[in-house]
């Protein structure tokens, strides 16, 4: 591996863990924000799906920007707006301001995410890319599960508020790192879809709030179906104005492709099962066992520790055998792992949940590169920018959609008052997630021939 390559890597490899790393690194510090701020439920809910939602909406242009403006250039930029966000998070003394601030916080990872992946695509050829990626899709993920661990600590040992602050020396060393050691490159040239984006951001976040508020104020108030029908007629007005652009956001021929469809959909309902476990089983392990953040956090390790290890190894195995067979496994795996949770949580000791923690760690391991190389393998070559930032946007669509049906699910159950109860329930909807994701990986082609190599993304030499 060249020097280059190696530090293109690393810094991807920081970037893309730090903005995944927030996601859920409030999980361990919810039961303390719920107590300092007076939150409720659906406040919790809000402060994870606001920088998810956020962190969706705006991936697809910010990967087009990067395509125009220069990809390392706009990554470096992302992680600017990333790090003062988080300041701004960090000085938030009430829950709309949190919200809010989590909410710039999204748009910048929205910037870092696929501005990584379409780097990391620049510099690792198809011979090595699924390696790449299999080390890329494992910090990602041990960030994803790792945030109740980090948060845990930091939470314990100094306050809430610290998770956010820590961004700020990470970014500040980020920056100029990444102006300095990686090569510029770009794509082709794009035009912005103010249209598309104002269409699919009104439709996710109507889909969202009828969930969300659907399980606050009840199925039969008037504003949740109201806000899930103007969802969906937004989602339906979405495709058809994306068919007619000229340039749409999200190029809809892609979609042709069955496994492009089946791999995204297999991303999406991974993240959805993944993001809404992660919301409970922090708190779970706080109301229930007792646990203080910090504990509760390592009492997850067995989840987390299983990214990190399976995940390259993954990366390896899919470049041999193609990306059907880990994500059906993988996602079986998953979905057997929360089962087997929501089943015994509430009846066990912490021991009895080590096994089926890491079940499920496996699982999703196996899964998650998996998906994204069949996801940016199966589009064209000067597709692949835009194919990166379509996935990364539908798996934090996933999180967002998880979050909110997990969260509905356990406020139906009894929610806080009759925890043990509403947490298996929950659990068991992220199983049922999770083999979803499963059957739609069926529709992922098999090991492709040695004819069809992954497609790579050009360099601005090669554009130009």
């Amino acid at each position: 591996m060249r020097s280059e390559q190696r530090w293109v890597l690393a810094l991807t490899g920081l970037g893309a863990f730090m903005v995944a790393l927030d996601a859920l690194v409030v999980a361990a510090a919810l039961t303390t924000i719920r107590r300092d701020l007076h939150a409720s439920v659906e406040a919790l809910e809000w402060t994870v799906n606001a920088y998810t939602l956020s962190f969706a909406v705006f991936m697809m242009p910010a990967a087009v920007i990067g395509e125009r403006w220069g990809r390392r250039r706009t990554y470096a930029a992302g992680l600017v707006l990333f790090t003062v966000a988080s300041i701004g998070c960090a000085s938030a003394s009430s829950v709309p301001v949190l919200v809010a601030t989590r909410a710039v916080q999204g748009a910048g990872a929205a910037v870092v995410m696929p501005l990584a992946m379409a780097l990391l695509g620049v510099a690792f050829g198809p011979e090595r890319r699924g390696w790449a990626i299999g080390v890329f899709s494992g910090l990602t993920g041990l960030a994803v599960l790792g945030g109740p661990v980090i948060g845990g600590v930091v939470t314990q040992g100094l306050a809430w508020q610290w998770i956010f602050w820590i961004n700020v020396p990470v970014g500040a060393v980020a920056v100029p790192l990444v102006l300095r050691r990686v090569s510029e490159s770009r794509g082709g040239a794009r035009r912005l879809d103010p249209g598309g984006m104002a269409l699919l951001t009104g439709a996710v976040f109507g889909v969202v709030w009828g969930v969300v508020r659907g399980a606050a104020v009840g199925w039969s108030s008037p504003e949740v179906p109201a806000a899930l029908v103007g969802g969906g007629l937004l989602l339906a007005a979405f495709v058809a104005w994306e068919r007619r652009a000229a340039q749409p956001m999200v190029p809809m021929g892609l979609f042709r492709s069955r496994s492009f469809t089946a791999a995204n959909a297999a991303g999406l309902l991974l993240t959805a099962a993944l993001y809404g476990a992660v919301f409970f089983n922090a708190q779970f392990m706080q109301v229930v066992f007792g646990s203080g953040p910090l504990v509760a956090g390592l009492r997850l390790l067995p989840w987390t520790a299983t990214l990190f290890l399976v995940a390259p190894l993954a990366g390896r195995v899919v470049d041999r055998i193609g990306e059907r067979p880990l994500v059906v496994a993988g996602l079986t795996l998953q979905a057997v792992g929360m089962f087997w949770i929501g089943l015994v949580g509430s009846t066990t000791s912490y021991a009895g949940l080590v096994v089926p923690l890491m079940v499920a760690g496996c699982g999703v391991s196996m899964a998650m590169p998996a998906a994204q190389s069949a996801s940016v393998g199966a589009a064209p070559p000067e597709m692949v920018g835009i194919a990166s930032g379509l996935y990364a946007m539908t798996r934090q669509l996933g999180g967002v959609i998880g979050v909110a049906v997990l969260g509905a699910v356990f406020v139906g159950a009894g929610g806080y008052a009759s925890f043990p109860t509403a947490f298996a329930r929950a659990l068991v909807a992220g199983g049922v997630l999770s083999l979803l994701g499963a059957v739609a990986g069926l529709g992922v082609a098999s090991r492709r021939g040695p004819r069809e190599p992954a497609p790579a993304v050009r360099t601005a030499q090669e554009v130009g």
